[in-house]
């Protein structure tokens, strides 16, 4: 919990003896807590009030799995309403349930990896374990458990979940929170949560979560005038209540002026921090954190400085933690340093990479593929640092919302074919070589169709079908990870675009660290559908060069036609701005990665 509450947690405390409840509700004017402890009668434990507006009871006996509810009597008559702290609820518009936050986490001291070696893989935890059958209910953390050996498999060692907060039904992409510090029930709750983190650590991998703080509900909203007060047709105590309330989601933007509120926010990150030991968080829309309108503005102090804030107590409470913005504003100063004014965040999603790089692959004529937008793209860089960016060619968002995945853009009438299947791996290997932390949306490397939905599980079945893709990404990541040794420049700072022929749809670049064998790669890639025959590039060095990927070979899809590459020799030759140059074939669409051994 924050400074200042880990003495007075808000909330249901579980004692050896009992439960301490609290709960903040400065206009009511008196308070109880009922539940299945006390038949629901109000008058068996009244609260106390204390400072600052809480309410306070102990009930002796009162044990984990009881449920409960606060009672306020308010100037605007009796309110029943569910804990703002509660861990778990029975259902979005049930009871609050109180949790035994013990767990064996069994010696868990699981660590991120650092920025440059994470490779992440976004899911849904409602549709990403197989289906449940003829249930109505969503897949759950039990589900998704039993396809972490896929995960291991591919070479991931992150998964970003969207959002478990307890939402409104039981299907939802997870943005309208209704219960911040409760695990969607329907996904099977906050021990169900935790048996999936340290399942995902003894596989090696991260668990990274998205939180919403930018609005709350608006639906099944307990804390909607919580206590009866509110002003101007406004939320109450924990939302504005005048125009700064206004989000695209509705007035319901929590108040990051009011002490309380804050802490509220506070307390619910390092909640997912320290109970549940997540290794980073994923702020969604920060952009209606930072401003009131969005795109353009910057005008929301309090919400700049919650940014701040919470960004300094994580990085001073949990150091090597990863926070990554959804701003997709291109703003400097969500991952400048803290020390340089900046809200220091981590990472943050570049809308800078994605859109151009769907727009070259998704366009029907070769002619309106631009390399220079490409160029552009990769080479982004901001604060002089390479990693500060997640780069993607699908995301929850860019999958949904009138779009869909990229071998439907490619081809809505044949999105498994030679189009879609050669156009979409292309755009992926410029996710896993370009500067930046890769990330892969879930059923993308098995050629995942049509668009995300939340009532729509994933379909495992095309994961045999397309086995041989999947071996393409998985080869993609171990290049990305430098798994052989031969490869170091994929994880290094430096990117030096020195190929763009626009006219033959080419583009060449150079990334490494040092430079040399061993640490310099090349990735070369032909956005035609003509094949480039003995085509010149330059290369760093002279020498033997190998062809350590190809996206066009044959082990990888019966649409692919490539055999095995054989090494290429690099004469001493001013070309291209490099020393040495060679000649290689380049299929139709398609990606090529070289480096030299080391040694």
């Amino acid at each position: 919990m924050s400074e200042g509450s880990a003495a007075r947690p808000l909330g249901a405390g579980l004692t050896e003896s009992g439960t301490e409840f609290r709960v903040w509700a400065p206009n009511a004017t008196s308070a109880a807590v009922v539940g299945s402890f006390n038949d629901w009668n109000d008058h068996t434990h009244p609260m106390e009030r204390q400072e600052n507006g809480v309410w306070h009871a102990f009930v002796p006996g009162c044990q984990a799995g009881a449920e409960y509810r606060f009672l306020l009597q308010t100037p605007q008559g009796p309110l029943s309403r569910i804990d703002p702290y509660a861990r778990e609820v029975t259902s979005s518009v049930g009871n609050g349930v109180v949790v035994n936050p013990a767990f064996d986490w069994e010696g868990d001291a699981f660590r991120i990896e650092t920025w440059n070696r994470l490779v992440i893989y976004e899911l849904h935890v409602g549709t990403f374990g197989e289906s449940n059958g003829d249930d109505e209910r969503p897949a759950g953390f039990k589900s998704a458990v039993r396809q972490l050996g896929h995960l291991r498999s591919l070479g991931v060692n992150a998964v970003e979940i969207m959002p478990v907060a307890e939402f409104a039904g039981d299907r939802s992409w997870g943005y309208n929170p209704a219960h911040i510090f409760a695990v969607e029930s329907a996904y099977g709750g906050p021990k169900a949560f935790k048996s999936f983190v340290r399942a995902c650590h003894r596989h090696g991998i991260a668990v990274i979560l998205d939180v919403v703080y930018n609005h709350l509900g608006p639906s099944d909203l307990d804390l909607w005038r919580f206590d009866g007060w509110s002003e101007n047709a406004g939320g109450g105590i924990y939302f504005y209540n005048d125009w700064k309330a206004e989000t695209p989601w509705g007035a319901t933007r929590p108040d990051y002026g009011r002490a309380e509120v804050r802490r509220f926010l506070l307390d619910n990150a390092l909640y997912w921090l320290e109970e549940f030991h997540i290794d980073g968080l994923r702020l969604d829309a920060t952009v209606y954190i930072r401003s009131v309108h969005g795109p353009g503005d910057h005008d929301l102090a309090e919400g700049c400085s919650l940014l701040v804030e919470l960004n300094r107590t994580i990085s001073e409470r949990h150091p090597g933690k990863l926070t990554i913005a959804e701003d997709l504003q291109n703003h400097l100063w969500i991952t400048q340093e803290l020390s340089a004014g900046g809200a220091g965040f981590g990472s943050q999603w570049d809308a800078r990479f994605v859109h151009p790089i769907r727009a070259a692959v998704t366009a029907p004529a070769d002619e309106s593929r631009s390399m220079g937008a490409i160029a552009d793209a990769l080479a982004v860089r901001d604060h002089d640092k390479a990693f500060t960016r997640v780069i993607y060619s699908e995301s929850h968002d860019e999958v949904a919302n009138g779009k869909a995945r990229v071998p439907h853009e490619i081809n809505k009438d044949d999105s498994k074919g030679w189009h879609a299947q050669k156009r979409s791996t292309l755009a992926a290997a410029l996710v896993f070589t370009a500067p930046g932390i890769p990330m892969i949306f879930q059923g993308q490397e098995f050629l995942e169709g049509e668009w995300f939905r939340d009532d729509v599980p994933l379909d495992w079945d095309s994961s045999e079908e397309f086995r041989g893709l999947i071996r393409l990404y998985r080869d993609l990541i171990a290049l990305r990870l430098d798994l052989a040794g031969t490869t170091r420049g994929l994880r290094g700072q430096f990117i030096h675009i020195h190929h763009l022929n626009e006219s033959d749809k080419v583009l060449a670049f150079r990334r490494f660290e040092k430079g040399g064998p061993g640490d310099d790669v090349v990735v070369v890639a032909n956005f035609s559908h003509q094949p480039r025959i003995e085509y010149r590039l330059g290369l760093p060095q002279e020498g033997v060069w190998v062809i350590r990927f190809n996206s066009d070979w044959r082990g990888y899809s019966r649409e692919f036609d490539s055999p095995r590459d054989p090494p290429i020799h690099a004469s001493p030759d001013d070309y291209d701005g490099l020393t040495a140059s060679a000649t290689l074939s380049i299929p139709p669409y398609a990606a090529l990665i070289l480096s030299q051994d080391d040694g």
